[in-house]
């Protein structure tokens, strides 16, 4: 008995051991405001592994040690807590970041908070991104990021924005901004050869993206150097978080429809105008209007009973719907995150489709103390069932020029062939037209802790992007019919590799010297690789591949190669955390210019005053933020061709035999435009920062433009690439965001608004860049950028139907003859100002956003006009207001009489140049969250639904199909620059509505 007893007794305290070495500590985590907070990190102090998570009700239970003395409580957007352990149960209130002053935001080679920056930097967060149709990243930038212009430029799918940081810099370079993701500077040439480019970014899922920030001074883009002078975009992907694993579903489908559609006239009223127009030139010796057609078209349509609906056939009821999973965790030691998606798009416009498939995965990984190691891949297919460019007849959207006498079908139900221009819809019906876009971006990083205040990283990433274009013409078509199937396979690659390697030195000093030290050295290589082949002559229309094809008709192939090297370095010192100072340089060598000029310096200097934490400020009760700041520095513009330095020689054919041929004049001197850019900025915040705002200045001048000169033809050649040329931006934004109210209903406003005023200050002797033909677009000394140039249209002579011009700038006198007046100044494409506008409510579990962007003061040129709204000039089906033509009994009108093919006010002039401005609804979403309590019973942390709408309307004077819009004029990049503003048959955005649904497990 005394043995049973002394072994119950030893079990007793071996099991009082055990439980004594271990505690159960649980709580609840709640907001400011009292609400529960799930997914708060919560773990012992000094011991990160030992952790937990907060559920979808903000409870937790964590087991700790007894020796565990405190507990911390990290939650993203909240401020750090830390408790002592008092007793098993332990609930805590955390207080929200004080965003201005806290918010972290990632700078060139690492981060800063907010609050210590000296330059301009617009953000965007994923929080922008969410629960919007959104086709590409770059798009939700638009009316949200100050002195950040971005034009869709059409409804075509997958096609390039236009994004201008601070207005436009180069003539004759690129003016798009840097892209750098994740630390790797992307390739953002377009690698096809439509005219419209393919979008770089489209191959990236917006529920990738954690954050975007736009530098838009010198201050923080003069690191990135000799490519800062647009302004740098960087792109922040998500990555795993230390917790619990969540997995994160979503889903959205909806439609899609033109956010307009032109008003054309139907038959009767064609008939109408075009036997006004035909009699008014006395049926140009025919005996009736029948006879003149027949003659012209070979159809007999004239007399033919057609109401056809052309506009309509060119158009289509959208459908989009996209699939997305997230799934993420780790401990202290190990996160990861892999992600995946789908995306399919069928737009407006007849055969444009749109698919993305892509994948991702992070892994970051603390080997030790002192060693961090991790990476990212992230893999793409991106399908594009593309439609010709704007300017050709095979674009749908020139269906709308087809007489609405002239059937879609013809007796048999075929497609009508015998049509006044070609029937596009056969090229659908008989052709394809697909690009197919791999891309792969990738990184790898080590960061090793020399010492707790020195830190080494490398990094290494690679962009690889491989596009191929097939396109095949049947026999039915127009380019296919004659050659009894045509067919085009057009492959491209580039392979883009680049390294950084830097060094960062943190260190506090006597509790009010901090200072931070970054030095580094990158490289980067880009190859780019073409090749095409066309084929003509295939067995039928069922054999599509080159293959198949009888006759190889044409071949070619091309590979080039770019390369920078770069020093740099940054020091960034802050004194009693009121007085900041920041410094930078940069040098760049880079192989795209010349042998004299290989390598380029690029410094910049920043400083900082947070006047709210001096003594005389700290104690107001109204004023939370009040900071200034002020910059100046220099970055360059490398985007030009390859070889623009050098005197290049090319292969030529001389009667079947091989030689080489002198083709292009080089400069050792040549080098990259520089931009010097001043920026003063103040930063302020109101009543516990329920106002916030900042207003900058800023003045950016470019020197050493790259420009071709024309040169002698002596020896040659008739132009070289030369630095040429000064230009001038300066201008004012304005940023405010209000938390309205902050009780059960919240309301939140954010509001920004841009000035920018651009002036060509000096050419190349002088000598204005005019292009001519139909485009308007000029460049001349004190004028601004690519302005509108041409006849001045002074409307109708009341006496006989007229048109008239104004014979010179005085405006005093007119003339009916077109030749004899003088070109001037009639327009401007660059707006006064543009910004956006949006409101954010919450009530309970429901929420409302609303954004809108807003432009004003440019002007569009309607190209199209001169053939859709041409008071019947020719056989162009016309727009509805045309039939206010003038008559003897109409005498009050800006369209002159009809007559047919005599160009009777239908040449290129100020009369297709209207008002461009426009406010537009960007995005309304609204959602609900399904209440906690009902969802934890199915173990579930979130779940919401929400409806979406894009582009919902648009309030706009613009005549066209959309004032959002810019019509690239060719396949030249200083063409493309200058003729800004340019309308030519270009789609409208697609107006698209979306239901979806967010699930968090």
């Amino acid at each position: 008995m005394k043995k049973l007893l002394l072994s119950f007794f030893l079990s007793f305290c071996v099991i009082a051991s055990v439980f004594a070495q271990d505690r159960i500590i649980s709580g609840k985590v709640t907001s400011g405001a009292g609400e529960p907070l799930p997914g708060v990190s919560v773990y012992v102090k000094g011991s990160p592994s030992t952790g937990t998570q907060t559920n979808a009700t903000g409870d937790y239970k964590l087991s700790v040690s007894q020796d565990a003395k405190v507990l911390v409580f990290t939650f993203l957007g909240f401020k750090t807590k830390e408790m002592p352990i008092t007793g098993s149960s332990l609930n805590a209130n955390l207080v929200e970041e004080n965003t201005i002053l806290s918010d972290v935001v990632v700078v060139g080679y690492g981060t800063q908070n907010r609050r210590d920056v000296t330059g301009s930097i617009a953000k965007v967060t994923a929080a922008d991104l969410k629960d919007r149709p959104l086709t590409t990243i770059e798009s939700a930038l638009q009316g949200k990021a100050p002195g950040v212009f971005i034009n869709s430029s059409s409804g075509k799918l997958g096609q390039a924005l236009q994004i201008r940081v601070r207005g436009i810099s180069s003539i004759s370079a690129s003016n798009q901004p840097l892209f750098v993701i994740d630390g790797v500077p992307i390739v953002s040439d377009a690698l096809g050869t439509y005219t419209e480019a393919d979008n770089p970014l489209a191959a990236i899922s917006p529920d990738d993206i954690e954050s975007m920030e736009v530098l838009k001074d010198a201050a923080s883009a003069a690191i990135y150097g000799a490519r800062g002078s647009n302004g740098v975009v960087l792109i922040t992907t998500k990555k795993g978080k230390q917790g619990r694993t969540n997995i994160d579903f979503g889903y959205y489908a909806g439609f899609s429809d033109p956010t307009k559609k032109g008003e054309f006239l139907n038959a009767a009223q064609y008939k109408q105008l075009m036997e006004e127009s035909f009699k008014n030139i006395g049926y140009d010796g025919y005996n009736n209007s029948s006879e003149l057609w027949a003659d012209y078209t070979g159809t007999n349509d004239w007399d033919g009973t057609a109401d056809a609906n052309w506009v309509d056939a060119s158009f289509r009821k959208g459908h989009v719907q996209q699939y997305n999973l997230n799934i993420n965790g780790g401990d202290a030691k190990t996160r990861f995150l892999i992600s995946g998606n789908y995306s399919n798009n069928d737009g407006i416009i007849v055969s444009n489709r749109y698919v993305r498939t892509g994948g991702r995965m992070s892994l970051d990984h603390t080997v030790s103390k002192i060693l961090d190691v991790g990476g990212a891949i992230n893999i793409s297919k991106v399908a594009n069932y593309r439609i010709p460019t704007d300017n050709a007849f095979s674009n749908p959207l020139q269906l709308n020029a087809l007489p609405p006498i002239q059937p879609i079908y013809d007796a048999s139900s075929e497609l009508n062939n015998n049509t006044v221009y070609y029937n596009s819809l056969i090229d659908i019906a008989n052709g394809s037209n697909l690009s197919t876009t791999y891309r792969t971006f990738a990184n790898a990083y080590a960061s090793l802790k020399i010492t707790p205040e020195l830190v080494f990283r490398s990094e290494y990433g690679f962009d690889f992007n491989s596009l191929e274009e097939e396109q095949y013409l049947g026999s039915k078509t127009q380019d296919g019919g004659s050659t009894s199937g045509y067919g085009n396979d057009y492959n491209a690659k580039s392979i883009n590799f680049n390294t950084n390697n830097t060094l960062n030195y943190t260190k506090v000093f006597n509790e009010k010297h901090s200072l931070n030290v970054l030095g580094g050295f990158t490289f980067q290589d880009t190859k780019f690789r073409y090749g095409t082949v066309t084929g003509t002559g295939f067995p039928s229309d069922r054999f599509v591949k080159i293959a198949s094809a009888a006759t190889i008709s044409a071949g070619s192939s091309f590979e080039t190669e770019y390369s920078f090297v770069s020093y740099l370095a940054r020091v960034n010192y802050k004194y009693d955390d009121k007085y900041l100072v920041s410094a930078s340089v940069r040098t760049d060598g880079s192989s795209r210019f010349g042998s004299n000029n290989r390598y380029g310096t690029f410094p910049a200097a920043s400083v900082g005053w947070i006047a709210t934490n001096e003594d005389f400020l700290k104690s107001s009760s109204w004023l939370s933020l009040l900071k200034v700041r002020a910059s100046y520095g220099l970055t360059g513009n490398a985007e030009i061709g390859n070889f623009a330095s050098r005197t290049l020689y090319g292969g030529v054919n001389y009667a079947g035999t091989a030689g080489t041929l002198p083709n292009q004049l080089g400069d050792p001197n040549l080098t990259w435009e520089n931009t010097s850019n001043f920026n003063l900025g103040l930063d302020f915040g109101f009543l516990s920062d329920r106002i916030t705002g900042t207003i900058e200045a800023y003045k950016k001048k470019t020197t050493d433009l790259l420009l071709n000169v024309p040169i002698a033809a002596t020896n040659g050649f008739t132009s070289i690439t030369q630095n040429i040329g000064d230009m001038q931006n300066k201008g004012l934004e304005f940023s405010l965001n209000t938390r309205n109210f902050i009780g059960a209903f919240k309301w939140s406003t954010s509001f920004n608004i841009a000035f920018n005023r651009n002036k060509i200050l000096r050419l190349v002797d002088g000598q204005p860049i005019f292009t001519g033909g139909r485009f308007l677009g000029r460049i001349a000394e004190g004028e601004p950028f690519g302005y509108f140039y041409g006849k001045a249209y002074a409307g109708v002579d009341a006496n006989n139907g007229d048109a008239l011009y104004y014979i010179d700038a005085s405006r005093t006198a007119t003339t009916n003859n077109y030749n004899t007046a003088q070109n001037q100044k009639i327009g401007d494409p660059n707006s006064k100002y543009y910004g956006g506008l949006g409101n954010h409510f919450s009530f309970k579990n429901f929420d409302l956003d609303i954004q809108t962007q807003f432009v004003k003061g440019n002007d569009i040129y309607n190209m199209a006009g001169g053939f859709q709204s041409a008071n019947g000039d020719y056989f162009d089906n016309q727009t509805i207001d045309q039939l206010n033509y003038w008559t003897p009994t109409n005498k009050v009108t800006m369209i002159p009489q009809p007559r047919f093919d005599s160009a009777n006010g239908t040449r290129p002039s100020s009369r297709y140049i209207q008002d461009g401005s426009y406010l537009r609804v960007k995005s309304v979403v609204f959602g609900y969250n399904l209440p906690k309590e009902f969802i934890t019973k199915y173990k579930l942390q979130n779940v919401r639904i929400y409806a979406s709408a894009q582009n919902l309307f648009t309030i706009t004077g613009y005549k066209g199909y959309d004032p959002e819009v810019n019509t690239p004029a060719g396949s030249s990049l200083q063409t493309n620059n200058i003729q800004i503003g340019h309308d030519f048959y270009t789609p409208p955005q697609a107006r698209t509505i979306t239901f979806g649904v967010n699930i968090g497990l």
